[in-house]
């Protein structure tokens, strides 16, 4: 098992140079649903969390509630991969939504948008768009070339 130091920077490069993951939650019956959701991931050295700019649809907020956890899987083509394993919870206050809104538009290509060109979501404060804290609990990292047998490190870490 690897050190946070040294999971979540590599964790983080290929999770925004890959953007799009599929999200897994599950419903109050145990069924999962996956979505293909983007995320965004902040890192201060000590501290990894994830925003995701969605829709608080009844589907999401019903498999939240019953179980408030959520299963991200980034894949590229070449076979690199990424997982994180997160405590999710909804942000609903004004001032998290336009920090969240505004993280979106500052942050760099490819991960970065401007959260105004998915219809419906004018400003941060409309009632079609919330924010989802992502609290990771266990994250892997696993370079495609491993698959081709060309080495990279394959790193993990649990809370």
């Amino acid at each position: 098992m690897s050190d946070l130091a040294q999971v979540a920077p590599a964790f983080l490069a290929m999770a925004h140079r890959i953007v799009w993951c599929s999200a897994a939650t599950v419903d109050s019956r145990g069924r999962p649903r996956t979505r293909i959701l983007h995320p965004l991931w902040q890192w201060d050295g000590e501290h990894l969390n994830g925003w995701i700019a969605t829709g608080p649809t009844a589907v999401k907020r019903a498999h939240l509630q019953a179980s408030p956890y959520v299963s991200l899987n980034y894949w590229a083509p070449s076979h690199d991969t990424c997982v994180a394993e997160c405590g999710a919870g909804w942000a609903f206050d004004d001032d998290t939504r336009k920090e969240v809104w505004e993280a979106f538009v500052n942050a760099p290509p490819p991960v970065g948008y401007d959260p105004a060109i998915i219809p419906g979501w004018d400003a941060p404060t409309s009632d079609t768009f919330a924010a989802l804290r992502l609290t990771p609990w266990r994250l892997r990292v696993f370079p495609g070339t491993r698959l081709r047998g060309e080495g990279g490190e394959v790193l993990t870490w649990q809370a």
